[in-house]
Formats: structure tokens, C-alpha cells, sequence
């Protein structure tokens, strides 16, 4: 078979600015990249968000009327689902930048979500593959066994895969067929509409799952309602690979994580050496000028010192990077280590966030009717704290920023760490709202002799589980984009992967420390003769003290955060490194 050959264009058709660079160029080569490949990208991450998203909020009906689990050992396995789901981009970053490419991390990562789900609706389909339902004889009904429990793990684990191979590298990945390194004047803005239709699509891919999805599962049953995202799952996949041809694929390339890791082993190392007198005894990037490392963490330092001069190549490049790092280097191991204080205090937030099983039992019980004929899903009121964002934002961008900024003369902004400080607060009113609400719904509960019926339904509108939703929306605004803003401030501009990787990070964290909290609430509030805070029973436990233990947590972080903020300052000596670490990349 011939093999094909690629058209070239003569010299004499070129532009001025292309004749130096060379006098053929291939057509096909042209045409890799661009808007044509935008699409099938945004499709891939959007059908992926529908599928994942939509699963979570009747998940906690169905692990405990199949597979008939306590709630705290329900959320426990949510929380733990929740914090893979967040952990593995960040090991999926990694991958994809040092090993296996974008491209593939993100069609691996399709292909691992798609099995997941296939996986998860098998468990609806096939009887064998949960507990049988209780018989009305008086039996005690059947547990889990071993392998229908590890079967169901297994498909959160391959989902949690995917998320991994396709969160870490689409938005990384869209930006790559925009920036081919030409000089087309439309570029940044062709960026700036990416990022734009890619955050606007992945809200809506949200709030279709939270509505239709779940409404899907509520009216025609786990086969339908697990169906339908393995289906979405399968598009998501044959979207991405349709255009494989056209994508734009960078080569894989050294990972920041890596260089982290050697700063701290090469420190270890020359942890007996003395520091120099002068800089040129320390190891710099080629281009970059002699700064000195900053005195903060000065251990650090010690991995940027020359100890013999063969460490260096004649090109200036460290003859082994685990003997011998930059000082650029260490300086951005220390920004990350300085922002980190700061970033703990956002995780209180996420725990706040990640409590999805409670407001979903308390939907159950209370009167979802918005009409006579229609009701809104118990899993859908999740829906509310998007909305709430997206409002939010636009309020806050569009409409208060520039009435102040009129009203002061001047440009007027909330710096980010004030708006991480204001989202910690409204975190904190909506866990006492939330307990507010949940105690008056308990109460009439009980007054309408429903304490030992949790399927009773409580003569109080559901409607009011929006304001805590709204509050957590508006939280989520402040404190989420606030910190993004924070981290890419900060942090140089070559760690801006690890600025995105940080929230991530948080909310696995938040997720294991969620059920730690979780596990010790069950644990010490119940006895002899006295029923749990988090009772499986709705109208038994006592869901508000446990929103108002939150509230008191997040009372203490939002101490904490000052404290933070108080410590972090403002180092005029790590700005102005980091701003040469800048503008010597940009040199480069």
C-alpha cells in the first residue's frame, strides 16, 4: 500500500514572516488543532459531568433500600467515592504530563467511566448482583455478601478512574488546539471563549443531571435511571475519539510533582553542607540571572548549592537533578509550601458541602409540591446551589462591582483572600439555617406522631431547603473562585497546574476528614437506650445538632483563616523572586 503524502505549499505562496522559517510546508499539518476540535472536547467533558453527577444525589436511596445500608455507612462510602473522585486528577496530571500524554490520559479516562457505569447499571440489572428483597414472612432479610459489596465498589472505582484520566487534562488539553504558537491575533480571545462555553456548559451539564437524570431514577427505576449515563458515558467516549485525527497531541514532559520531590531528597542529602557566601555557588536555570534563594525554609536552599563543579554541564544544566535542583526550583516548592496554611482552610467548606445524604432524607420527608401535579425530585434541590452561583457571580461581576467602583471614583475589588474569608462565614450561617430547618421539620414530625415512621411525610414545605442551598451556592462563589484567584496570584506562573490541582485536593481531603467527623458523631452520641445524632431514622436521630456541630467547626476555621492570614502577610522578598521566576520564563 502507498504510503500517503502530505501536500506542500512553495515557497513563493508564503508570507514574508513564513519564507525564513522554511520553503515547504505541509497542508495537513495545518490543519491540526483549532476551533473544529473545540466540540468534541467540550461534548467529552460535558456528557462525562451529566453521567457522573447524576448518579450521586438518589445514590444514597439506592445503597440503602438495595443494598439495605445504614446512612452513616451509606455516606461513608459516598464520602469515600467522593474523595477518589477528587484525588485522582491530581495523580491523573501527573500521568498525563509525564508518561502518557493528553490525549491519552483523557481517552483512557473515557473508556475507564464508560466500563464504570456499565458496571453500576448491571448492579440494577442483575438480580444476583444485590441482596434479594426481604420477604414478608418474618425472615430476617439477607446482607450484602462480599462480592455484590466489592462489585459495587468496583464500578465507583473505575468512574473515579475516568474522572481522573478526563478532569485532569480536558481543559489543558482544549487550550493545546488553540495555542499552536502561531501569532493569530484572535488567539487569546478564541481562548478566552473556550474557557468561557467550557465552564458555562459543565454548570449546565450539572444542573441537567441533578434534574433530569434524577428525575429519570425517581419515575422509571434504577434500570432506566443507571441506563441512561452509561449511554451518555459511551457518547462522551466516541465524541472524543471521532476527532482524533485533527487534535493537536504535545509530547509528554518533566511534571512540577517530580521536581518537588527532588528539592526535597537532594536537601536531605546535602543537609551537612555549609551555606555559600556568594550566589555564584548556587545553581541557576539557564537565562535566569543570579537571584539569591529567599531566607524562609532556608533548609531548602541546600539542594540548589554546587558542591563540585562537574555537577554543572557546559550547557548549565545540573549534571544529575537528584543531586544538584535550581534555585527556581526551591523557591516555587516554598511558594506552594507558603499557601498551604491558607489552603486548609478551605476544606471545612467542602466537608460542609459534601453532606448530601442528610438534606436528600429531609427532601424525602417534607412536601416537595410545587404544583398540584408536579413535585420536584428529592435528589434535585442540589440544583439550587448552582443556580445560586451562577446568579451570584453575575450579580457580583456585573452589577455590584461596578456600582461601587461608580460610587468610589475608582476601581473597586475584593482581593481573594477576603472573598475565601466571607465564604467561609456564609459556609458557616448555612449549617445553622440548616439546623434551624431541620429542627422545626423534626419537631412537627413528631407532633404529627411520625418519630418511629421516617417514611412519614411532615406537613412542612421542602422549599425551604433552598435557602441553605442558595447559602452554600453563594459560599461555593466566593470561597472557590476566590481561592483560584489566590493560588494563580501566588503561585508562579509554571505551577499553574498545581493553582488547579490545589481545590481538587481539598475536597478529597475533605471528603476523608468528612467521614472521620462523620464515624465519631455516630459513634459518641449514641448508647443504651439512646438513638444517634445520624440515625438511619430521620425522626429518631438529631440532624440539626449535627449541622450546628459543623457550624461550631467551621466557627473555629474561620478563626484559624485569620490566624492564617495574619501569619501569611505580605513577603516583599518572595514576591519579587517570584516575579524574576516569572519574567525568566518569560525570556525563555
Amino acid at each position: 500500500m502507498k504510503e500517503e503524502m502530505a501536500e506542500y505549499v512553495p515557497l513563493s505562496q508564503m508570507e514574508d514572516s513564513e519564507k525564513q522559517n522554511s520553503s515547504l510546508i505541509p497542508i495537513k499539518s495545518r490543519k491540526k488543532g483549532g476551533l473544529i476540535t473545540i466540540p468534541f472536547i467540550i461534548a467529552n467533558e460535558a456528557l462525562e459531568s451529566v453521567a457522573s453527577y447524576g448518579l450521586l444525589p438518589n445514590m444514597t436511596f439506592y445503597l440503602m433500600r438495595e443494598y439495605r445500608m445504614d446512612i452513616t455507612t451509606t455516606q461513608n462510602l459516598l464520602f469515600f467515592w467522593s474523595a477518589a473522585t477528587n484525588f485522582l486528577p491530581i495523580v491523573g496530571a501527573v500521568v498525563a504530563d509525564s508518561y502518557l500524554g493528553r490525549f491519552l490520559t483523557i481517552g483512557l479516562g473515557s473508556i475507564f467511566s464508560f466500563m464504570g457505569t456499565v458496571v453500576l447499571w448491571l448492579t440494577a440489572m442483575i438480580p444476583r448482583a444485590r441482596p434479594p428483597p426481604c420477604n414478608q414472612s418474618g425472615q430476617a432479610c439477607k446482607s450484602t455478601t462480599t462480592s455484590q459489596y466489592m462489585l459495587l465498589v468496583f464500578s465507583f472505582l473505575l468512574m473515579s478512574i475516568g474522572a481522573g484520566g478526563i478532569r485532569s487534562s480536558s481543559l489543558a488539553f482544549g487550550a493545546n488546539q488553540l495555542d499552536k504558537g502561531d501569532n493569530n491575533p484572535n488567539k487569546y480571545k478564541m481562548m478566552e471563549s473556550f474557557f468561557t462555553w467550557y465552564y458555562t456548559l459543565c454548570v449546565a451539564s450539572v444542573l441537567i443531571a441533578l434534574t433530569g437524570i434524577v428525575y429519570l431514577q425517581d419515575r422509571l427505576g434504577w434500570k432506566v435511571g443507571f441506563g441512561v449515563p452509561a449511554i451518555l458515558m459511551f457518547l462522551s467516549a466516541l465524541s472524543f475519539y471521532l476527532a482524533s485525527p485533527f487534535y493537536i497531541k504535545p509530547k509528554v514532559r518533566s511534571n512540577v510533582f517530580a521536581s518537588f520531590i527532588q528539592v526535597i531528597v537532594v536537601a536531605c542529602k546535602n543537609r551537612e553542607l555549609h551555606y555559600p557566601n556568594q550566589n555564584s555557588d548556587y545553581h541557576h536555570k539557564n537565562g535566569s540571572g543570579h537571584q539569591v534563594p529567599t531566607e524562609k525554609l532556608r533548609f531548602l536552599n541546600k539542594a540548589c548549592i554546587i558542591k563540585r563543579p562537574e555537577d554543572v554541564k557546559p550547557n548549565g544544566v545540573a549534571a544529575n537533578p537528584w543531586n544538584l535542583c535550581t534555585v527556581e526550583q526551591v523557591e516555587e516548592l516554598k511558594a506552594l509550601i507558603r499557601v498551604l496554611p491558607l489552603w486548609s482552610t478551605g476544606i471545612m467548606i467542602s466537608i460542609n458541602m459534601s453532606q448530601s445524604s442528610f438534606p436528600l432524607l429531609q427532601a424525602q420527608s417534607m412536601d416537595r409540591h410545587l404544583t398540584k401535579g408536579f413535585e420536584i425530585p428529592a435528589g434535585s434541590f442540589g440544583m439550587f446551589m448552582m443556580i445560586a452561583l451562577t446568579i451570584w457571580v453575575f450579580l457580583y461581576d456585573r452589577v455590584m462591582l461596578p456600582l461601587a467602583s461608580k460610587i468610589k471614583g475608582r476601581p473597586v475589588r475584593l482581593k481573594p483572600i477576603v472573598r475565601m474569608g466571607i465564604g467561609i462565614f456564609v459556609s458557616c450561617m448555612s449549617m445553622v439555617v440548616s439546623g434551624i430547618i431541620e429542627h422545626v421539620r423534626r419537631r412537627k414530625a413528631i407532633y404529627q406522631g411520625l418519630l418511629n415512621n421516617s417514611q412519614g411525610l411532615v406537613e412542612m414545605s421542602a422549599l425551604w431547603l433552598i435557602i441553605p442551598n442558595c447559602l452554600n451556592g453563594i459560599a461555593e462563589a466566593f470561597s472557590s473562585i476566590g481561592s483560584t484567584e489566590f493560588y494563580y496570584s501566588e503561585l508562579p506562573r509554571s505551577m499553574s497546574s498545581i493553582a488547579s490541582a490545589l481545590l481538587g485536593l481539598g475536597m478529597a481531603v475533605a471528603s476523608l476528614l468528612a467521614s472521620v467527623i462523620l464515624s465519631a458523631a455516630d459513634k459518641y452520641t449514641k448508647g443504651e437506650g439512646k438513638e444517634s445524632w445520624v440515625s438511619s431514622n430521620i425522626n429518631k436521630g438529631h440532624y440539626e445538632y449535627y449541622y450546628w456541630f459543623l457550624a461550631l467547626l467551621t466557627a473555629f476555621n474561620l478563626i484559624y483563616f485569620v490566624a492564617c492570614c495574619w501569619h501569611y502577610g505580605t513577603s516583599v522578598e518572595v514576591d519579587i523572586t517570584i516575579k524574576m521566576m516569572e519574567l525568566s520564563d518569560d525570556d525563555d
